[in-house]
């Protein structure tokens, strides 16, 4: 774990999810929009659950917590309906890492297997997605 909490697996499938939607669009790998398209195919099945705004808490919680590490996120602002505006080409290195600590809280809240499920179930053809290896330390 990094010293603010978010696994290296966490921070590789995060990377995977943005990479995957900028490609499924033939944008480039940094385009702030595969990161929105990440958190909007979220919300949608997290607002079921928790309602919008459990979800716009949700996120809002882990744009504070990545702001941390990626200060370029301080421009980035939750809208009431959780949606997210101020991502930017600018803000291109940080949006993986706003996703991982969204992640990060879900697995949190509603654990590792049920997190998995909902992934494999938004993103079927992202192949092998895995939160934990074997040799993962921090279980």
């Amino acid at each position: 774990m990094n010293q603010l909490g978010v696994s290296s697996n966490i921070k590789q499938l995060a990377e995977r999810l943005v990479a995957f939607e900028a490609a499924a669009q033939n944008s480039s790998k940094d385009d702030a929009h595969a990161t929105c398209r990440v958190c909007e195919k979220l919300r949608r099945p997290l607002t079921t659950l928790t309602g919008t705004a459990g979800f716009t808490s949700v996120l809002s919680r882990a744009l504070t917590l990545a702001k941390r590490e990626a200060p370029a996120l301080r421009v980035v602002q939750i809208r009431p309906d959780g949606s997210m505006e101020g991502l930017s080409s600018e803000t291109a290195t940080a949006h993986s890492v706003l996703v991982a600590y969204l992640l990060n809280l879900l697995v949190t809240f509603i654990g590792e297997v049920v997190t998995m499920w909902l992934l494999t179930d938004i993103w079927p053809d992202v192949p092998a997605l895995e939160l934990s290896s074997p040799r993962d330390e921090s279980k």
